[in-house]
């Protein structure tokens, strides 16, 4: 299985262990991970490789906020970065306890990426019908994403596990 982080982690696959499959031909990716795992899973069926399963867990989602949402988070960001990171794991582990992370040094590049990014349903669908399964994996408390949102998007193109009083990393207590 190849497995993509969330924005400025590393490791934190252990979190998943319920729900990720070990398989060959899986791909998963947590939060901001979930854009490269699906960009990996489309290059390796350009190239003709076997990809089953695609994982996405928490998959970044913030399509419904508008433009102001965005500069406001790259203004914090850029105004104080520590800080910024901080707040940014807290909301992620709300409203559960943090456990423990390994980090790595993020970039604004990687924030904008994850603010704007949008998910495109035809490039789902292809996937789809080249045989790849799509797992989308919600927590109804997630604070981070939209979920309800989320949701209905995916629901069209993946098998979407919704997690009544999850957290963004899915956690349960």
């Amino acid at each position: 299985m190849k497995f993509y982080s969330g924005f400025s982690l590393k490791n934190e696959a252990y979190l998943f262990e319920a729900f990720l499959k070990k398989g060959a031909y899986t791909v998963g990716g947590f939060s901001y991970g979930t854009i490269k795992a699906l960009k990996y899973t489309q290059e390796q069926l350009q190239r003709g490789n076997r990809i089953d399963t695609l994982q996405l867990l928490s998959p970044v989602f913030f399509e419904t906020q508008g433009g102001k949402f965005h500069r406001l988070q790259m203004l914090y960001y850029a105004k104080n970065r520590k800080k910024y990171m901080q707040n940014f794991i807290k909301t992620c582990f709300m409203p559960y306890e943090k456990k423990e992370l390994e980090f790595q040094k993020e970039n604004k590049e990687e924030l904008e990426e994850l603010l704007t990014y949008q998910w495109s349903v035809p490039d789902l669908l292809e996937l789809q019908s080249k045989g790849v399964k799509i797992e989308v994996y919600l927590g109804s408390k997630d604070a981070v994403i939209d979920v309800e949102e989320a949701r209905k998007l995916f629901l069209d193109v993946a098998t979407v596990i919704y997690i009544k009083e999850a957290n963004h990393f899915l956690q349960l207590s």
